[in-house]
């Protein structure tokens, strides 16, 4: 199972040269889970960058995948990994669901690259 991180579907749905590397890492959908805070992080970016037709084709492909929305648990264990490794609160949920689900993480945010059971590709500068 692998919960695939915002800036890492926003460089696959762009197609540049990292989002291609990255897309050879996407999970079937089946294995593939989507936190709700990604989510909502897509349809802000879509519905900025794109149109509505893209932003709810991207969504209803996320919605065939593993869905799993913030509960108590998820947003405990967000707090503590916030103050454990000063991420912000986004960032502690999206790593908190992975590590509820017995996940990785793959990603291409740099705060994130230390951290266990972290699929990490650097963004060329």
């Amino acid at each position: 199972m692998r919960v695939v991180d915002t800036s890492a579907w926003i460089e696959w749905l762009v197609g540049s040269a990292l989002g291609k590397r990255l897309g050879k890492e996407f999970p079937a959908r089946e294995q593939c889970i989507v936190p709700t805070l990604v989510q909502l992080e897509l349809a802000k970016w879509l519905a900025r960058e794109t149109d509505e037709d893209r932003t709810d084709q991207v969504i209803a492909y996320t919605q065939k995948c593993v869905v799993v929305p913030m509960d108590t648990r998820i947003a405990l264990q967000a707090a503590e990994l916030g103050r454990e490794h000063k991420l912000a609160t986004a960032d502690a949920i999206i790593c908190a669901t992975a590590r509820e689900q017995g996940a990785d993480l793959l990603t291409c945010d740099a705060h994130f690259a230390k951290l266990p059971d972290v699929v990490y590709f650097r963004k060329r500068d």
